[in-house]
């Protein structure tokens, strides 16, 4: 019963790149939010950037994680 030997594949940087994103947009985002509850008064208060950044970058983090991930098989 002969094994075949196991290909590895080595994950790309971007994969972990993306996963760097997804936490950091995340964490903007959540901060964003809060922002909105207790207002500080700024200039861009009414914008929300800390929510459309945060936002942003979580969707391009998911978007690097599924086109580098490990292929299935």
């Amino acid at each position: 019963m002969d094994n075949p030997p196991q290909k590895h594949h080595m994950l790309p940087v971007w994969f972990f790149i993306g996963v760097v994103l997804i936490i950091y947009g995340v964490m903007i985002f959540a901060q964003g939010i809060y922002q909105i509850s207790h207002p500080v008064g700024t200039v861009l208060e009414d914008l929300h950037p800390a929510v459309w950044w945060g936002a942003l970058m979580a969707v391009v983090g998911v978007v690097f994680v599924q086109k580098n991930r490990r292929p299935v098989g």
